[in-house]
């Protein structure tokens, strides 16, 4: 028997499939156009996403040559806040998909936060920041922007979804209109204490409830499809960062991992304690387990994997992202730093209107030294969030799991050891994200426990710090330095 994870990223559509020895035996990856209509717009086709996902599906069946009966369970795991509209009727979405990392809406953000309650509500009942990478202002500017959507909605006709609902509705052919705990806490009308869509934002924003899916925990029958005569059930549902969490089985109170793929994405684990941030990072929920909800804080890095793609498609100093290391590796000296808020910066300073730079560039600068501070930007950016998070929790954090597609780089990996001056794990297995929702669908359908889950994570590596407090200190002092003559850029 197999379980399939279904792993819908920012640039690829994924399917992966694990044994019942929780072993990969099978992917298939599939990337898809990104759209940049203006400066800070991000879309994706949604309709692209879902024959991706499709693709992948039946190619890493035959590939591995697995019969439809065979699959004991699907989950689904996705990009969070990238926003979907469409008509029930007629299943076509009114709009290209607002991606998360799209910033248009900022301009009705800070209308909002000219209402000094209004943002204390938001953090109060949601656990976020009054901000345009949430789905909440998303969906109202479509509904403002879009002919006749204003219309459609209030007749009932308009659906939202985060990626993971449009791939129900669309596997289910439209049966099911439904999301989890964790995506709905990423959209900024979710009350994750009552664990409901929140009326008074509802009507802030101006959007119909009718739009709006069902809630269910991550573990619960999200409905089935069928493939050749087959029903094949679909039976978790996490956002991408909340799967990595649980794949990594951060399962107790204070444990902590970091995911580096497009973004850079820390969360801590608080336990069943609702903790609210006054040093600039999210409160959410990690996940649903055993019927009690898990929260977390979480630190949201904007751009860390995607500016290794900057190097190798706008700078094009490199042809393959794995060729970064050993370029980080030829480089001389740290004066150069990189600042790659290319769509604002994320926690802690939640900025929308900053915009990347490059400083202490000299004559001896070249391709190495501004590859080698793009990768030292992911590891400066995750001690800003660390910092945040350990002040907020009262946690030290002894030991930071760490998975996604960066994680491989043994140098980004010992300057983050360094930077963080704590122990970094890297797991043999990094596909933390495809893993934890296959965990969870494993033992939605009983073929796991969560004591297995502990015992397969089995560790690669681990990074000890091996840099003086001294020069930890001087590198994150000009790092700042920089982050600050960034900020504000386009006001």
């Amino acid at each position: 028997m197999y379980i399939l994870a279904f792993d819908q990223g920012t640039t690829s559509s994924r399917t992966v499939v694990f044994n019942e020895k929780a072993e990969i035996v099978g992917v298939s990856q599939k990337e898809f156009t990104q759209h940049f209509p203006k400066d800070g717009w991000v879309e994706h086709d949604a309709n692209e996403i879902w024959e991706t996902q499709w693709q992948t599906f039946v190619e890493v069946l035959e590939q591995c040559k697995i019969q439809p009966k065979e699959i004991k369970a699907i989950g689904i795991t996705n990009q969070r806040e990238t926003t979907v509209v469409w008509n029930k009727k007629t299943g076509k979405p009114i709009h290209k998909a607002i991606v998360w990392q799209d910033r248009r809406t900022a301009p009705i953000c800070e209308d909002l936060k000219s209402n000094p309650s209004f943002e204390e509500k938001v953090q109060e009942k949601t656990g976020l920041k009054v901000d345009s990478y949430f789905s909440g202002t998303k969906i109202k500017w479509l509904l403002e922007n879009v002919e006749g959507a204003r219309k459609q909605a209030e007749n009932g006709d308009l659906l939202f979804g985060t990626v993971d609902s449009w791939l129900i509705w669309k596997l289910t052919d439209g049966k099911v209109h439904s999301t989890d705990y964790t995506n709905a806490s990423r959209t900024m009308v979710f009350n994750i204490r009552d664990l409901k869509w929140e009326d008074e934002l509802l009507a802030s924003l101006e959007i119909p409830k009718s739009m709006m899916p069902e809630v269910y925990p991550n573990l619960h029958d999200f409905g089935c499809f069928e493939f050749e005569d087959v029903e094949i059930s679909i039976l978790a549902v996490a956002g991408d960062q909340h799967a990595a969490l649980f794949g990594q089985a951060c399962f107790e109170k204070g444990m902590a991992k970091n995911t580096y793929g497009t973004g850079c994405f820390m969360l801590m684990n608080t336990g069943n304690e609702f903790k609210s941030s006054v040093n600039g990072l999210l409160t959410t929920i990690a996940f649903a387990l055993d019927g009690t909800v898990n929260y977390a804080l979480e630190g949201s890095v904007f751009m860390a994997g995607a500016a290794i793609q900057w190097l190798r498609d706008g700078l094009e100093i490199i042809e393959k992202s794995s060729e970064v290391e050993a370029l980080a590796e030829n480089a001389t000296g740290d004066e150069v730093i990189v600042v790659p808020a290319f769509v604002g910066l994320g926690a802690p300073y939640w900025d929308m209107y900053a915009r990347g730079a490059i400083f202490g560039l000299t004559r001896n600068s070249g391709k190495a030294e501004i590859a080698k501070a793009t990768l030292q930007s992911m590891a400066y950016q995750s001690k800003d969030v660390l910092d945040a998070m350990q002040k907020d929790s009262g946690i030290e954090l002894q030991k930071l799991k760490v998975d996604g597609g960066a994680s491989a780089n043994n140098y980004l990996m010992q300057f983050q050891a360094n930077m963080l001056n704590t122990l970094v794990e890297r797991p043999k297995v990094t596909e933390s994200t495809a893993m934890g929702v296959a965990f969870m669908a494993g033992i939605q359908s009983g073929v796991w426990t969560k004591e297995d889950v502990i015992g397969f994570g089995e560790v690669d590596r681990e990074f000890k710090p091996n840099f003086e407090k001294t020069e930890i200190e001087q590198k994150y002092a000009n790092w700042q330095k920089a982050v600050e003559r960034t900020r504000g850029w386009l006001k």
